[in-house]
């Protein structure tokens, strides 16, 4: 901790967050302590274009699991790092989740890098709309079908996910795109697809505007976090990471916290006499 804080008191920190940034809001993370990878898997994009009874599935237990990201808030870690950002300690964040709570704590420049739950995509005329929209419009298709308090208690995963039985799955009714009646996707980057080209371009030009990087609540398990890590100590930069498990890019930090975020973001933030 006490080399990360120097790292942060020196300015000029990008910042990278996962899934684990997260849990304390509730919200659980794919591989770490409360991870649900194991347990479940993700839509993968091949799946989600492939027929309709996959998007059907998807939509039906979204639009019940949704309530429960969509009513999670910030927590003292979310809130730590918009403070490191407001005092000048750290100058760009990147963020791998789709939850928006970086946003909803103020840090409203922190670039999602996989898309956002509270937008949707027609793939057939790529217009971009509102999750809320979409909602009001699946529950006038879905009077019959259970309303989010039916689901309360029921295990959220990370990308707004919650199992449902089949035979309930089988009866929600999906809608189509409002304006050409193509097929609406969230605007977030399933597993099995790639990030646009032009934002990866965009956080590496982040990358390569600071003087270091720090990862928080990462596992780095899949490339499109860990080419930022890659890039920043083949350029030379300090790399640390705060996560709870071991990443695949410890061979490359020089520090590496086994910490809860909101632990050790509020720590650090008191160290540096951020009010």
């Amino acid at each position: 901790m006490e080399e990360i804080a120097e790292q942060l008191a020196a300015g000029g920190v990008a910042v990278l967050t996962g899934a684990g940034i997260s849990t304390e809001s509730g919200i659980p993370d794919y591989r770490g302590a409360t991870g649900r990878h194991q347990r479940h898997s993700p839509m993968t994009y091949q799946d989600f274009v492939s027929n309709e009874a996959n998007r059907r599935r998807y939509w039906a237990r979204g639009y019940l699991g949704r309530r429960a990201i969509a009513g999670a808030r910030p927590n003292a870690g979310h809130h730590a790092v918009q403070a490191l950002c407001a005092s000048g300690y750290v100058d760009a964040v990147i963020t791998q989740n789709v939850d928006g709570l970086h946003q909803a704590a103020g840090t409203t420049d922190a670039v999602p890098l996989h898309g956002s739950l509270d937008r949707v995509i027609c793939l057939d005329c790529a217009t971009i709309g509102p999750r809320d929209e979409l909602d009001a419009r699946l529950f006038a298709a879905n009077m019959e079908f259970p309303a989010a308090h039916d689901a309360a208690g029921l295990p959220v995963n990370p990308d707004g996910d919650i199992e449902l039985p089949d035979d309930l799955v089988d009866t929600f009714r999906i809608v189509p795109c409002r304006h050409c009646g193509g097929v609406l996707k969230p605007y977030v980057v399933f597993f099995g697809e790639n990030v646009p080209k032009p934002r990866i371009q965009h956080c590496f030009d982040l990358i390569d505007a600071a003087d270091s990087l720090l990862v928080l609540g990462s596992s780095l398990a899949v490339l499109s976090g860990l080419r930022f890590v890659r890039r920043a100590a083949k350029d030379g930069k300090p790399v640390s990471i705060i996560n709870l498990g071991p990443t695949r890019g410890d061979d490359l930090a020089y520090a590496h916290a086994a910490l809860p975020l909101g632990k050790a973001l509020t720590e650090l933030a008191e160290r540096l006499d951020i009010p």
